[in-house]
């Protein structure tokens, strides 16, 4: 009898633990599925990466309940009017950047290139539910007593970000060093991103989001990467990084979201960039992407947002961290190159030739440009105005330092 009670308390552990592990496996094998969908070619990386090259019309955003009967728009109404910005390169006698798969091959016209996810992609998220997403509060948020508050130090991210608020935004533009910063923890990341906003910061905060990023936890490794992001409820339980959930609907068979940029920046060596615009189509309210001088990504359509569907209120520039602050100290995660703005071009990284688009389609130099930083002696912000630079600012540090413990 003991015997029997025995087995019977031992089914109860192991079989429920059983059913855990079976009901993961289908639920991971359900979004491997859904994401990397048959392709037309494929093409292994340097990296280790896998591009396929979905056709355009089998793409995961046209899976979203709004966009079910949506005809894909292959290119915008209208570009911003203004000074154009050049492509994606670095000074004189230099090559341009590129993504590293392209060493081995190229997408066809009428399919997007996609980089594939792995089992173990989505097994490094928190949790299933959680593959592709960021935490809600990884935003500096305004409050009425001064422009940024530090809330965000208290959900782990910190910034140093130039912005400009108080009016209506139709999109915005930047050239951005490029670099690769030492990123401490798995569960950490470093970024470099424009941020263009609207709504009730925590609440239903509509976000745009584009640049660079390292982090391990979404990737697996510690590559400077391309990426884009958005939400329409402050980061709760819509959007996503690049195409891995429904939404951005991607033209491009050129450039691949959450591919390695190369080459990069190195400290008093040669500095690399790219450019990226974002602006709102006048015709139909979509929020289309560029990257460099030719490379039309892609949109958003208008109706995964609400206020975006008119037009933003906020738009940030610059870096952002995750501090998990282990055994109590700061964390030694870099932003921008790991230096801080007070060394300058070919050592600290920068945000150069900054515009909005204006209410008329027209790229011009913001005004009243702020900054912003949590903890200056961790992570810092320098503005200033150059006739070849525009609106400019160099930003970043190293973390934890003598005067960040």
């Amino acid at each position: 009898m003991e015997k029997v009670v025995l087995l019977f308390l031992l089914m109860l552990v192991v079989v429920p633990s059983a059913f855990a592990d079976s009901s993961q496996k289908l639920e991971v094998q359900r979004q491997l599925k859904n994401l990397n969908r048959p392709p037309v070619r494929s093409i292994k990386s340097p990296d280790g990466d896998i591009i396929d090259c979905v056709h355009v019309l089998q793409q995961p955003a046209l899976d979203h309940p709004d966009l079910k009967n949506h005809k894909i728009q292959m290119k915008p109404n209208f570009h911003p009017e203004g000074h154009p910005f050049g492509e994606s390169k670095v000074s004189e006698n230099s090559k341009p950047i590129t993504q590293l798969w392209h060493q081995n091959g190229r997408c066809p016209k009428g399919t997007i290139p996609v980089r594939r996810t792995s089992k173990n992609d989505i097994l490094r998220a928190s949790s299933i539910q959680q593959f592709g997403k960021k935490k809600e509060r990884s935003f500096p948020q305004p409050k009425p007593e001064k422009p940024l508050s530090d809330l965000s130090i208290q959900s782990g991210h910190e910034h140093a970000i130039a912005y400009v608020e108080g009016d209506k935004y139709y999109g915005a533009k930047a050239t951005i060093n490029v670099w690769n910063p030492k990123v401490q923890q798995p569960y950490e990341f470093s970024l470099s991103q424009m941020w263009i906003l609207a709504g009730s910061f925590g609440k239903d905060l509509n976000t745009i989001e584009a640049g660079w990023q390292v982090s391990r936890q979404l990737y697996g490794d510690n590559h400077t990467r391309l990426f884009t992001y958005w939400t329409s409820d402050a980061y709760k339980t819509t959007g996503c990084y690049n195409l891995l959930c429904s939404g951005f609907i991607q033209t491009s068979s050129d450039i691949a979201l959450g591919a390695s940029i190369s080459p990069l920046s190195k400290y008093s060596s040669s500095q690399y960039y790219i450019s990226i615009l974002v602006w709102k189509d006048p015709k139909d309210g979509n929020w289309w992407m560029k990257y460099g001088s030719d490379h039309v990504m892609g949109y958003w359509p208008a109706s995964l947002f609400s206020y975006l569907s008119d037009s933003a209120s906020m738009i940030q520039w610059g870096g952002e961290v995750v501090n998990t602050e282990s055994d109590g100290q700061h964390t030694t995660t870099q932003m921008g190159s790991g230096h801080f703005p007070e060394e300058g071009f070919g050592k600290a990284s920068y945000f150069k030739n900054i515009q909005i688009v204006d209410g008329d389609n027209k790229l011009r130099d913001p005004q009243a440009l702020g900054t912003h930083s949590e903890q200056d002696s961790c992570y810092n912000v320098r503005a200033g105005s150059a006739r070849d630079w525009g609106n400019y600012f160099y930003y970043g540090g190293p973390g934890r330092n003598p005067n960040c413990p």
